[in-house]
Protein backbone atom coordinates (compact mmCIF):
# COMPACT_ATOMS: atom_id res chain seq x y z
CA UNK A 1 0.00 0.00 0.00
CA UNK A 2 1.15 3.24 -0.99
CA UNK A 3 1.43 6.16 1.70
CA UNK A 4 -0.43 9.60 0.84
CA UNK A 5 3.42 11.12 0.68
CA UNK A 6 4.08 8.58 -2.36
CA UNK A 7 1.25 9.02 -4.36
CA UNK A 8 1.34 10.97 -7.71
CA UNK A 9 5.34 10.26 -7.23
CA UNK A 10 7.14 9.11 -10.69
CA UNK A 11 9.69 7.29 -8.02
CA UNK A 12 8.82 6.23 -5.02
CA UNK A 13 10.91 4.01 -3.03
CA UNK A 14 10.17 2.74 1.00
CA UNK A 15 12.18 0.71 3.34
CA UNK A 16 14.26 -0.66 0.88
CA UNK A 17 16.77 -3.26 2.04
CA UNK A 18 18.97 -4.82 -0.46
CA UNK A 19 21.88 -7.28 -0.44
CA UNK A 20 23.67 -9.24 -3.31
CA UNK A 21 23.55 -12.58 -1.02
CA UNK A 22 20.85 -14.40 1.16
CA UNK A 23 23.15 -14.42 4.21
CA UNK A 24 25.08 -11.48 3.40
CA UNK A 25 24.80 -7.48 5.36
CA UNK A 26 22.64 -5.11 3.14
CA UNK A 27 24.50 -2.62 1.04
CA UNK A 28 20.97 -0.50 1.77
CA UNK A 29 19.22 -0.52 4.67
CA UNK A 30 16.04 0.97 5.17
CA UNK A 31 16.23 3.78 1.94
CA UNK A 32 12.96 6.05 1.93
CA UNK A 33 12.77 8.81 -1.22
CA UNK A 34 10.03 9.59 -3.60
CA UNK A 35 10.81 11.96 -6.75
CA UNK A 36 8.02 14.17 -8.51
CA UNK A 37 7.65 14.12 -12.10
CA UNK A 38 10.44 16.71 -13.80
CA UNK A 39 12.50 16.74 -10.97
CA UNK A 40 16.32 17.28 -10.88
CA UNK A 41 17.47 14.49 -8.32
CA UNK A 42 21.29 14.15 -7.77
CA UNK A 43 22.20 10.39 -5.52
CA UNK A 44 25.48 11.28 -4.09
CA UNK A 45 27.70 9.64 -1.18
CA UNK A 46 31.53 8.26 -0.76
CA UNK A 47 31.90 4.96 -2.79
CA UNK A 48 30.56 2.03 -1.44
CA UNK A 49 27.56 3.75 -0.18
CA UNK A 50 24.70 2.29 -2.04
CA UNK A 51 24.31 5.19 -4.92
CA UNK A 52 24.59 2.21 -7.68
CA UNK A 53 22.92 -0.16 -5.99
CA UNK A 54 19.88 2.14 -5.21
CA UNK A 55 19.52 2.63 -9.32
CA UNK A 56 19.59 -0.85 -10.00
CA UNK A 57 16.91 -1.59 -7.63
CA UNK A 58 14.90 1.38 -8.94
CA UNK A 59 15.01 0.10 -12.75
CA UNK A 60 14.36 -3.43 -11.73
CA UNK A 61 17.84 -5.24 -11.85
CA UNK A 62 18.28 -5.92 -8.19
CA UNK A 63 15.38 -7.19 -6.73
CA UNK A 64 15.21 -6.00 -2.68
CA UNK A 65 15.38 -8.08 0.23
CA UNK A 66 12.41 -5.59 1.95
CA UNK A 67 10.76 -2.70 1.08
CA UNK A 68 8.54 -1.00 -1.69
CA UNK A 69 9.92 0.41 -5.12
CA UNK A 70 7.31 1.90 -7.26
CA UNK A 71 7.75 3.00 -10.60
CA UNK A 72 5.34 5.51 -12.53
CA UNK A 73 2.85 4.50 -10.28
CA UNK A 74 3.35 0.52 -10.51
CA UNK A 75 5.06 -1.58 -7.59
CA UNK A 76 8.29 -2.90 -9.48
CA UNK A 77 8.22 -6.67 -7.78
CA UNK A 78 4.63 -6.89 -7.83
CA UNK A 79 4.23 -6.86 -11.14
CA UNK A 80 3.99 -9.94 -14.00
CA UNK A 81 7.08 -10.24 -16.06
CA UNK A 82 5.51 -8.67 -19.40
CA UNK A 83 3.84 -5.69 -17.33
CA UNK A 84 7.09 -5.13 -15.73
CA UNK A 85 8.35 -4.82 -19.22
CA UNK A 86 6.27 -2.38 -20.84
CA UNK A 87 6.81 -0.14 -17.69
CA UNK A 88 10.52 -0.37 -17.89
CA UNK A 89 9.86 1.24 -21.61
CA UNK A 90 9.14 4.29 -20.17
CA UNK A 91 12.54 5.18 -18.69
CA UNK A 92 15.97 5.41 -20.31
CA UNK A 93 18.98 4.39 -18.37
CA UNK A 94 22.87 5.74 -19.44
CA UNK A 95 25.06 3.47 -17.82
CA UNK A 96 28.10 4.75 -16.19
CA UNK A 97 30.59 3.07 -19.29
CA UNK A 98 28.14 3.52 -21.73
CA UNK A 99 27.27 0.16 -22.12
CA UNK A 100 27.63 0.31 -25.46
CA UNK A 101 27.45 -3.32 -27.89
CA UNK A 102 30.87 -3.52 -29.39
CA UNK A 103 29.64 -5.70 -32.10
CA UNK A 104 26.87 -3.03 -33.35
CA UNK A 105 27.62 0.35 -35.17
CA UNK A 106 26.43 3.17 -33.29
CA UNK A 107 23.50 4.06 -35.22
CA UNK A 108 22.61 0.25 -34.23
CA UNK A 109 23.03 0.74 -30.88
CA UNK A 110 20.37 3.66 -30.42
CA UNK A 111 18.05 2.12 -33.01
CA UNK A 112 18.08 -1.23 -30.89
CA UNK A 113 15.18 -0.53 -28.34
CA UNK A 114 13.13 0.63 -31.20
CA UNK A 115 13.39 -2.95 -33.20
CA UNK A 116 12.88 -4.48 -29.96
CA UNK A 117 9.69 -2.67 -28.35
CA UNK A 118 8.21 -0.81 -31.26
CA UNK A 119 7.02 -1.74 -35.03
CA UNK A 120 8.57 1.13 -36.59
CA UNK A 121 9.46 0.53 -40.00
CA UNK A 122 13.56 0.64 -40.74
CA UNK A 123 13.02 4.21 -42.39
CA UNK A 124 11.67 5.49 -39.49
CA UNK A 125 14.24 4.14 -36.84
CA UNK A 126 16.94 5.50 -38.63
CA UNK A 127 14.84 8.76 -39.15
CA UNK A 128 15.00 8.52 -34.57
CA UNK A 129 18.21 7.34 -34.87
CA UNK A 130 19.85 10.31 -36.95
CA UNK A 131 17.80 12.95 -34.88
CA UNK A 132 18.84 11.42 -31.49
CA UNK A 133 22.69 11.49 -32.63
CA UNK A 134 22.20 15.24 -34.12
CA UNK A 135 20.89 16.21 -30.29
CA UNK A 136 23.83 14.89 -29.22
CA UNK A 137 26.27 16.32 -31.21
CA UNK A 138 27.13 12.97 -33.14
CA UNK A 139 25.85 13.75 -36.30
CA UNK A 140 27.26 11.42 -39.37
CA UNK A 141 28.28 8.99 -36.75
CA UNK A 142 25.69 6.06 -37.01
CA UNK A 143 27.94 4.03 -39.46
CA UNK A 144 30.77 3.91 -36.98
CA UNK A 145 31.85 1.38 -34.28
CA UNK A 146 31.83 2.18 -30.26
CA UNK A 147 35.84 1.46 -30.19
CA UNK A 148 36.41 4.41 -32.63
CA UNK A 149 34.67 6.75 -30.60
CA UNK A 150 36.09 8.59 -27.61
CA UNK A 151 34.97 8.13 -24.14
CA UNK A 152 32.58 10.97 -24.52
CA UNK A 153 31.43 10.55 -27.61
CA UNK A 154 30.51 7.06 -26.19
CA UNK A 155 29.07 8.63 -23.29
CA UNK A 156 26.68 10.76 -25.77
CA UNK A 157 25.86 7.87 -27.66
CA UNK A 158 24.72 6.40 -24.66
CA UNK A 159 22.49 8.96 -23.73
CA UNK A 160 21.06 8.95 -27.44
CA UNK A 161 20.01 4.88 -27.38
CA UNK A 162 18.70 6.11 -23.48
CA UNK A 163 16.35 8.52 -25.17
CA UNK A 164 15.56 6.94 -28.39
CA UNK A 165 12.02 5.76 -26.86
CA UNK A 166 11.06 9.21 -25.24
CA UNK A 167 11.20 7.92 -21.87
CA UNK A 168 9.43 10.07 -18.69
CA UNK A 169 12.55 9.28 -16.52
CA UNK A 170 16.20 9.05 -17.58
CA UNK A 171 18.41 7.61 -15.14
CA UNK A 172 21.90 8.24 -15.33
CA UNK A 173 25.19 6.35 -13.59
CA UNK A 174 28.26 8.74 -12.97
CA UNK A 175 27.66 10.30 -16.47
CA UNK A 176 30.80 11.99 -16.10
CA UNK A 177 33.08 9.67 -14.79
CA UNK A 178 36.33 9.48 -16.45
CA UNK A 179 35.38 12.66 -18.53
CA UNK A 180 37.94 15.92 -19.06
CA UNK A 181 36.25 18.28 -17.22
CA UNK A 182 34.94 20.51 -20.47
CA UNK A 183 33.41 16.99 -22.05
CA UNK A 184 31.58 16.31 -18.64
CA UNK A 185 29.95 19.96 -18.61
CA UNK A 186 28.60 19.12 -22.44
CA UNK A 187 27.17 16.17 -20.73
CA UNK A 188 25.65 18.24 -17.83
CA UNK A 189 24.25 20.80 -20.54
CA UNK A 190 22.41 17.98 -22.74
CA UNK A 191 20.81 16.25 -19.33
CA UNK A 192 19.70 19.73 -18.62
CA UNK A 193 18.46 20.52 -21.89
CA UNK A 194 16.11 17.50 -22.08
CA UNK A 195 14.97 18.41 -18.79
CA UNK A 196 13.74 21.71 -19.57
CA UNK A 197 12.42 20.74 -23.17
CA UNK A 198 10.65 17.48 -22.34
CA UNK A 199 10.21 17.91 -18.67
CA UNK A 200 12.41 14.56 -18.44
CA UNK A 201 12.83 13.41 -15.17
CA UNK A 202 16.06 13.10 -14.12
CA UNK A 203 17.59 10.93 -11.51
CA UNK A 204 21.76 11.15 -11.26
CA UNK A 205 23.86 9.24 -9.93
CA UNK A 206 27.59 11.18 -8.87
CA UNK A 207 30.05 12.02 -6.90
CA UNK A 208 31.38 15.22 -9.43
CA UNK A 209 31.07 18.10 -7.54
CA UNK A 210 30.73 20.47 -10.46
CA UNK A 211 28.02 18.25 -11.77
CA UNK A 212 26.39 18.53 -9.07
CA UNK A 213 26.57 22.15 -8.72
CA UNK A 214 25.42 22.52 -12.57
CA UNK A 215 22.91 20.43 -12.15
CA UNK A 216 21.61 22.27 -9.00
CA UNK A 217 18.59 19.88 -7.91
CA UNK A 218 17.74 17.72 -5.56
CA UNK A 219 20.42 16.05 -3.24
CA UNK A 220 19.99 12.45 -1.62
CA UNK A 221 23.28 11.84 0.23
CA UNK A 222 23.34 7.90 0.88
CA UNK A 223 25.96 6.79 4.22
CA UNK A 224 26.40 3.46 5.66
CA UNK A 225 23.07 2.22 2.73
CA UNK A 226 20.76 5.08 4.31
CA UNK A 227 19.70 8.39 3.54
CA UNK A 228 21.75 10.89 5.97
CA UNK A 229 20.34 14.11 3.65
CA UNK A 230 17.49 14.70 1.20
CA UNK A 231 17.28 18.65 0.12
CA UNK A 232 18.34 20.61 -2.35
CA UNK A 233 21.97 21.50 -3.30
CA UNK A 234 22.23 24.85 -2.44
CA UNK A 235 21.45 24.11 1.53
CA UNK A 236 23.66 21.31 1.13
CA UNK A 237 26.18 23.70 0.45
CA UNK A 238 26.21 25.68 3.26
CA UNK A 239 24.37 23.64 6.04
CA UNK A 240 26.02 23.01 9.36
CA UNK A 241 26.96 19.16 9.30
CA UNK A 242 30.10 17.98 9.55
CA UNK A 243 29.73 15.09 6.43
CA UNK A 244 28.12 17.64 4.09
CA UNK A 245 30.87 20.08 4.86
CA UNK A 246 33.18 16.96 4.39
CA UNK A 247 31.60 16.06 1.20
CA UNK A 248 31.69 19.36 -0.56
CA UNK A 249 35.22 20.83 0.91
CA UNK A 250 36.88 17.50 1.28
CA UNK A 251 40.23 18.44 2.97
Amino acid sequence: MTSPAMAGKVVAVRDLQVAYAEDAPPVLDGVTLAVDRGDVTCIVGGSGCGKSTLLKAIIGLVPPRAGLVQLLGESLYELAEDNRDSLLQRVGVMFQYGAMLGSLTVGENVGLALQMHTSAEPGLVQDVVDAWLERVGLAGSANRMPSELSGGMRKRAALARAMALEPEILFCDEPGAGLDPITAAGIDRLLLTLNERQATTLIVVTHELLSIERLDGRLVMLDGGRVIYDGTAQEARVAARSDLELFFHPR
